[in-house]
């Protein structure tokens, strides 16, 4: 399939590369210059990737940046034409996707929001899971690329749904996370060894997927970003955002917020969103670390 890939960063140069590798033929637009994928092509604007391609995917930032890709100078909307689908695993406004779909729709092409889950290793492995917006039609042309980047994928509804659904996941990650942080730093400062609190974690009911996955990282002291601090922020205030839209008071998330907020004046926007621990153990005086045996 002719594929036009807008966004090379932390996930998208990832699974540009593995649909490269599953054949399909691709040509890949990147705002900053000089980021390749091998045996992919280049292209030097939206624009010029998304000409005579079958799917424009995008994997950028932020709702500004899709509007921006798509509709914006040398953006991809130029080169639509009847029949394509984009498909955007950014993570934006459920609100502003609708009328994203609404605009290219008049075209002529179909939009599946696809935000996914999984993190850097996903993306590495070709192991994510698609969170799909859309209709049946585009989905099922798109199968065969979702397929090359990941292991699953859950349709929750028409086009918008996806993000929304994104976003409802990403507020659980940020409070699961945040009660993992707040747990090792009083036991920390309490002198509970936190190896051993994480031991007693994985034997018990308060056992989940992201301290599965972000505990080792926490031990081993790596905020190396799987998943920036800054993009994880950005989510939350997406959610705030929808949740205002809705009329939904969201008071957990909205103290989590204020936390990322001081880590990001902290200096740590670019670590892995598990950084925000560090503020904690600031104001504790205190450093979460394996006690030497």
């Amino acid at each position: 399939m002719r594929v036009a890939f807008l966004g090379l960063g932390i996930m998208g140069q990832l699974m540009a590369s593995n649909l490269v590798k599953a054949g399909h033929e691709v040509t890949v637009w990147n705002r900053t210059p000089g980021k390749l994928v091998e045996g992919a092509g280049i292209a030097p604007t939206p624009a010029a990737a998304a000409q005579g391609a079958e799917v424009v995917w995008m994997c950028v930032s932020d709702t500004d940046a899709v509007q921006d890709v798509l509709f914006g100078k040398d953006g991809a909307e130029g080169s639509l034409t009847e029949g394509v689908v984009i498909a955007d695993s950014s993570t934006i406004s459920p609100s502003s996707t609708v009328k994203f779909a609404e605009r290219v729709k008049a075209k002529g092409v179909s939009w599946v929001d696809a935000p996914m889950t999984g993190s850097k290793i996903g993306a590495r492995d070709g192991t994510l899971v698609f969170i799909v917006g859309g209709d049946e039609a585009p989905i099922e042309k798109l199968k065969p690329l979702f397929a090359a980047m990941g292991k699953k994928i859950f349709r929750m509804g028409e086009t918008g749904k996806g993000q929304a659904t994104k976003l409802a996941m990403n507020l659980q990650i940020a409070l699961i996370f945040e009660g993992f942080a707040e747990a090792l730093t009083l036991a920390t400062k309490l002198g509970v060894d936190p190896q051993q609190l994480l031991s007693l974690i994985e034997a018990t009911m308060v056992r989940s997927g992201v301290v599965d996955y972000k505990g080792p990282f926490v031990m081993n002291r790596d905020f190396t970003p799987n998943f920036p601090l800054r993009l994880m922020h950005k989510d939350i205030k997406l959610t705030l955002e929808a949740a205002k839209e809705a009329r939904v008071k969201l008071p957990a998330l909205e103290t989590v917020e204020e936390i990322y907020e001081l880590a990001t004046e902290d200096g740590h926007k670019d670590l892995d969103y598990a950084a925000t621990l560090t503020l904690l153990e600031k104001w504790a005086g205190i450093q979460v670390k394996v006690t030497a045996a």
